[in-house]
């Protein structure tokens, strides 16, 4: 039982902490309410879970030994996150139903993930503490509390996007919003980028 607890507070702590995925939930349930931002949460969780199994299944050995393909989803993940910001930066602040006015997608929320480092760095290392020797019945274990709990936590971040939704009816106070959670978008790409 010590086993799963250590698993679901190593996924809380990964999955809870402010990061990119994190913030696009925040900005969507401010901008869209909570139901449509949900799609971004459930393709968010469910492109962890995938990108964590095939960690676990052996993926992180193709990576070593094509060290271009790492080196092309880092900037990638770099270069995704510096477009979420710049979107954010040009939105209106009107929370009305403009063409451009369209929720993060399910697809848009995996595919996130997929180019975050953060979800890189959380899957390698689980898998590295959690599931060492190769099980496949712990790794299934461990993808499906971090199912859970990650459904949970990028849930949490949606929903206190709803919770200041209230204050942000005025385009220009969403303006003010959107371009803060561009600012910590774009301080994440940077910490990304080699010293």
């Amino acid at each position: 039982m010590s086993l799963m607890l250590s698993m679901a507070a190593f996924a809380l702590a990964a999955s809870i902490s402010p990061g990119p995925v994190n913030i696009v939930a925040l900005a969507a349930g401010a901008r869209h309410g909570l139901r449509p931002a949900m799609r971004h949460v459930t393709g968010a969780t469910l492109g962890f879970c995938l990108l964590l199994m095939l960690i676990g299944l052996g993926l992180h050995a193709l990576l070593e030994r094509w060290p271009g393909l790492t080196g092309a989803l880092y900037w990638a993940g770099v270069l995704f996150l510096l477009y979420m910001a710049w979107k954010l930066t040009r939105d209106d602040g009107r929370l009305g139903d403009g063409q451009d006015n369209r929720p993060p997608s399910m697809l848009g929320g995996a595919v996130m993930q997929w180019l975050n480092p953060k979800a890189w760095l959380a899957c390698v290392a689980g898998v590295g503490a959690f599931v060492g020797q190769g099980e496949t019945a712990l790794l299934w274990q461990f993808t499906l509390i971090y199912l859970v709990i990650c459904y949970l936590s990028v849930a949490c971040w949606a929903w206190a996007g709803t919770v200041v939704r209230r204050h942000l009816q005025e385009p220009r106070r969403m303006r003010m919003f959107n371009r803060s959670l561009a600012l910590m978008l774009v301080a994440s790409a940077a910490y990304l980028l080699p010293s």
